[in-house]
């Protein structure tokens, strides 16, 4: 049976500033997706991380199916309605366009979205981060699928052996989608030199070369260069398939305990480590430190079995706490360096403005 994930995520307004959705809100985005189920949706899920939403929607509707689409539209905006009327911060923040188009692409929602034929045993992850760029995931996937230091099925496996293609999208690119396709472990240092730029380049996808099977599917969505200024970081989505032909659950868990330091966090304009949370997580308030939940879930001719929660198990404290002394030492060096995002990447244009000024004082 060939089924379709959609991963469909939005920050439509906050408690107290960025933290969490309020409940109402939640309530409002649950009906929408509810209704759903049973006819135009097999089964659904909603979350949070921190104040965005997540609607994990399963179907038989193919990617980019309208009907899909704008069922996640409609519930975005009932629940900005509540927001609106609660005085949420940033009600609809994330929803660009005043009407559907047919897509949610280029209307502000981030989508991750996969179509295949279901496994006897179809196990998967969802991943969802807060506060920081599309480039986020991209040294965790690439040590899963890529570097057998983490991920021991590389080496294992005769189904992984062949390696994974990986479509990487140049971000830099506002007038068309621009990918590459490269093949690991053949062309392993032509992505990782692509991959080290988390802010110009990010993994739209990865493929099991054996197989041609989709393995993994992340949003690439820069909110920027569909609005023309800063609205808000882009806080990639993911599914991730595993098991099998795939790398096993637990080969992502060291990469992600990793943090490696992203774009994002206040003003979403700093560097700070990616911390592992578990869902339902609000928003930091040590300097919106940039967060990543990751569910897994089964699936059966559509219906989910789940989540576990990947990140909740007792070792991720003790990861969660040397990462906040990672961020706190980044933290300490302020507005210096690579503590501060580069010019050309910065959120918000008031240094730039600035400088231009200071600039006619010099002689």
């Amino acid at each position: 049976m060939r089924i379709t994930l959609s991963v469909l995520k939005a920050d439509i307004g906050s408690v107290g500033g960025h933290t969490l959705p309020s409940p109402a809100v939640l309530a409002a985005v649950k009906e929408v997706v509810e209704e759903a189920k049973g006819s135009l949706l097999l089964d659904a899920y909603v979350f949070h991380i921190g104040d965005d939403i997540v609607l994990l929607l399963s179907h038989a509707r193919g990617v980019a199916h309208p009907a899909i689409h704008e069922l996640a539209w409609k519930a975005f905006r009932e629940g900005t309605e509540v927001a609106k009327r609660e005085g949420l911060y940033g009600a609809g923040q994330d929803l660009l366009k005043d009407a559907f188009t047919g897509n949610l692409h280029g209307l502000g929602p981030q989508v991750a979205e996969m179509e295949f034929a279901e496994r006897p045993s179809e196990p998967f992850m969802v991943l969802a981060a807060d506060k920081t760029e599309p480039g986020a995931f991209n040294l965790p996937l690439y040590l899963a699928f890529a570097d057998p230091m983490y991920s021991s099925g590389l080496l294992l496996s005769p189904e992984l052996r062949p390696g994974f293609r990986f479509r990487i999208m140049d971000l830099a690119q506002t007038e068309r989608d621009s990918y590459i396709e490269l093949d690991a472990p053949e062309r392993l240092y032509d992505i990782a030199a692509l991959l080290r730029d988390s802010h110009r380049f990010a993994i739209a996808s990865i493929w099991s070369r054996k197989y041609g099977e989709v393995a993994a599917v992340v949003s690439t969505t820069r909110l920027r260069n569909i609005a023309g200024r800063y609205v808000g970081k882009d806080d990639p989505v993911a599914l991730v398939r595993t098991q099998k032909i795939f790398p096993a659950t637990e080969e992502f868990g060291p990469p992600f305990a990793l943090a490696p330091f992203v774009a994002g966090d206040t003003r979403g304009s700093h560097h700070l480590p990616l911390m592992p949370v578990k869902a339902n997580t609000p928003a930091s308030t040590f300097f919106c430190v940039p967060m990543v939940c990751a569910l897994g879930f089964s699936l059966k001719e559509g219906r989910l079995t789940g989540p576990v929660d990947l990140f909740a198990d007792p070792v991720w404290d003790a990861v969660r706490a040397k990462v906040v002394e990672k961020a706190q030492e980044m933290r300490r060096q302020g507005f210096y360096g690579p503590a501060m995002l580069p010019m050309e990447e910065l959120e918000y244009t008031g240094i730039a403005e600035r400088l231009k000024e200071l600039e006619r004082e010099f002689s």
